[in-house]
């Protein structure tokens, strides 16, 4: 039986981890992962990298930002291939934050039974375009399309 390798390729990460080259060099870009280059500069990932990108994109499918995964893959230490209590304290911090959405996500999917029920889809009495008629504050006219396009602008971006 051949020994085990300690580092492995571009290529063997991405099929082992199920992702595609592309996604490890935009993980690597993000500072998500890490890799060490040869004297032919190809690249060599540490074998719990499988791990890392494992996490990665989990935490992407249960709505985690790259920004908050980037924080917890550095909070997690670099010496030595993280433990499940490792794994297990940076999910923890999360929990709250997956309650909450838990809990908004049920609200809008009540909230959208009610109104296509009702059918209005009225901009001053509707649930879902204008929660707790925060809009009749702002005045008169195209104020939804006004508030939306200044959020965008000032919204920070991933």
């Amino acid at each position: 039986m051949p020994p085990i390798a300690k580092e492995l390729t571009v290529g063997q990460v991405a099929e082992r981890a199920g992702v595609a080259v592309s996604a490890l060099h935009f993980y690597e870009r993000q500072g998500l992962i890490h890799s060490r280059r040869t004297a032919g500069n190809q690249r060599r990932y540490r074998r719990d990298t499988l791990r890392r990108v494992s996490f990665i994109r989990i935490s992407q499918r249960v709505g985690i930002p790259l920004a908050r995964i980037r924080q917890a893959l550095d909070s997690l230490p670099d010496n030595r291939t993280p433990t499940p209590a490792d794994w297990a304290r940076v999910s923890q911090q999360w929990r709250g934050e997956l309650d909450t959405r838990i809990d908004q996500l049920t609200r809008l999917r009540d909230d959208l039974t009610n109104c296509i029920g009702c059918g209005c889809l009225s901009l001053s009495s509707c649930t879902l375009s204008n929660p707790e008629d925060v809009l009749s504050s702002t005045g008169s006219g195209a104020r939804r399309l006004l508030v939306d396009a200044l959020k965008d602008e000032t919204a920070p971006q991933d």
